[in-house]
């Protein structure tokens, strides 16, 4: 079969209980139902169109958004199973852009059997996106607070960047949670004259199909979520369990510098070095390379290495740190693209998570004690940069959020099939196993013993256990494993 690349999977992804009740099959949430497709003006050989929903479900009588959409048709017309609707995450990534590149992404025997069809969810991309000051964003304080000061500015930034956002925004700014994406995807479900729901969702897209699954389970005919985010996590758990994933992706890659003579810190202590590099960060000894006047603080060593992680590029990673290292003035793969101030206006996605998440922390001294237990899981990490910085951005959010934590409530679908890495940095292991924990009995845990965010396409094994499921709906068996393939590089 045809081998998809991961790394370019995983370049187009960079959580009040709902209700359970088995809605009648028929009864789609109300929405302007028709889709008019046309070629799309970026690539004419797929169709683009929109959905009408209503900004707020609740008020199907109020204003309304435009949800953009794009399909490439089955290319075995005759073997057509119906639509695959697909969702790469973020929050923020366009599953618009993620369908017009499908086949870079899918196998041939998903883009042969199904309309693949991806939508911008509410607030994301071409479908009325959340946006706020450029000028604003660029004041973000950084996610580290040393001090009750500085947990003090970040929550009276944070209180001007909701409400500029909001102004800018208007009122869907209140109306973008994973609980009215779900809704829009099961309108979207009966636009498209499907009667059971087929879905592939990948990171923050994993919360969409969790929660569809939890709100419409007889409308579910397949469900393949791939590197899962677990929404049942308070403030500690969180952080701690993010931590946890970062730091055992940090010790992969030290043991693959300690076997690899290509590894540009092979024979090299590999955590004593990296604390001595945190160290020179935190005396503001170190830039970055090609960049004198840009210095590098240890949190942009721990996001930079982070950042790699996705992949892996460890090989990339080991030669970036070594130019760190070294002080170079030569510019180097980590050098930073010059930043485009010339809009007054940037999307900001984050609204997203902070509408699905109620992370508080009530003080410095709470803050202090969350870095020390995270300090404690992830010795050499220290946090996830992810974690860490998300709930940074939502600090001071106003409680209740739409979409609060809560322990999954899956009852009466058919298998729903969970795929994640062994040593994904970002939605590690231990969330995919608490969400199958959730879900109980209908749940099918698909472990990858390997590296990177995102699964799909690492492994043939892996690949045809996902396509198996979502074509002929044959789940894996429980607990089922597929073996790592090293990386390229």
């Amino acid at each position: 079969m045809k081998r998809i690349n991961p790394r370019r999977l995983v370049s187009l992804s960079l959580v009040l209980a709902v209700t359970t009740a088995s809605l009648p099959l028929g009864a789609a949430e109300a929405a302007d139902a028709s889709i008019a497709w046309s070629p799309c003006a970026q690539d004419a050989t797929a169709e683009c169109g929109t959905l009408t929903v209503p900004v707020d479900w609740d008020d199907r009588d109020g204003p309304t958004i435009e949800l953009a959409l794009a399909r490439r048709k089955a290319t075995e017309p005759a073997a057509r199973i119906g639509s695959l609707v697909i969702n790469p995450g973020g929050p923020g990534v366009s599953g618009v852009d993620y369908a017009l590149a499908a086949t870079n992404y899918l196998s041939p025997e998903l883009t042969r059997r199904f309309d693949i069809v991806g939508f911008d969810p509410r607030g994301v991309g071409r479908s009325h996106p959340v946006v706020c000051s450029s000028a604003l964003l660029r004041e973000m304080p950084g996610p580290v607070m040393k001090s009750q000061a500085d947990l003090d500015a970040r929550l009276a930034y944070n209180r001007r960047l909701r409400q500029d956002c909001r102004n800018r925004t208007g009122p869907l700014f209140d109306h973008v949670s994973t609980l009215s994406v779900v809704r829009d995807v099961d309108a979207l479900r009966a636009a498209l004259g499907d009667d059971r729901l087929t879905y592939y969702g990948v990171s923050y897209g994993t919360l969409i199909g969790q929660q569809y699954a939890e709100r419409y389970p007889r409308r579910v005919r397949a469900v393949a979520l791939d590197s899962n985010f677990d929404h049942s996590l308070g403030t500690a758990a969180y952080l701690e369990t993010a931590a946890a994933g970062a730091q055992r992706a940090f010790e992969q890659f030290t043991a693959w510098c300690a076997r690899t003579a290509s590894c540009a810190l092979h024979g090299t202590d590999v955590p004593a070095f990296w604390a001595r590099l945190l160290a020179r960060a935190e005396r503001g000894e170190l830039h970055q390379p090609g960049q004198p006047d840009t210095p590098l603080t240890a949190y942009d060593l721990i996001d930079y290495a982070f950042a790699t992680f996705y992949g892996p590029n460890w090989a990339e990673l080991a030669q970036w740190l070594v130019a760190v290292d070294r002080r170079d003035e030569q510019p180097s793969a980590a050098a930073s693209p010059e930043t485009d101030h010339s809009q007054d206006v940037r999307p900001f996605p984050r609204q997203v998570f902070c509408s699905d998440f109620h992370l508080p922390v009530r003080d410095h001294r709470e803050y202090a004690a969350l870095l020390r237990r995270q300090a404690a899981v992830a010795t050499d990490m220290r946090y996830s940069p992810a974690a860490l910085h998300a709930v940074a951005a939502c600090l001071g959010r106003p409680a209740p959020v739409p979409n609060p934590q809560h322990r999954l409530q899956v009852d009466g679908t058919p298998p729903i099939l969970l795929a994640n890495a062994l040593y994904d940095p970002t939605t590690g292991h231990r969330w995919a196993a608490g969400v199958a924990a959730q879900i109980g009995a209908e749940a099918r845990l698909l472990t990858y013993e390997g590296w990177g965010h995102g699964t799909y396409g690492r492994s043939d094994c892996l690949t045809d256990a996902v396509d198996r499921y979502l074509v002929s709906l044959t789940p894996p068996a429980k607990d089922a494993r597929c073996a790592a393939v090293p990386p390229p590089g």
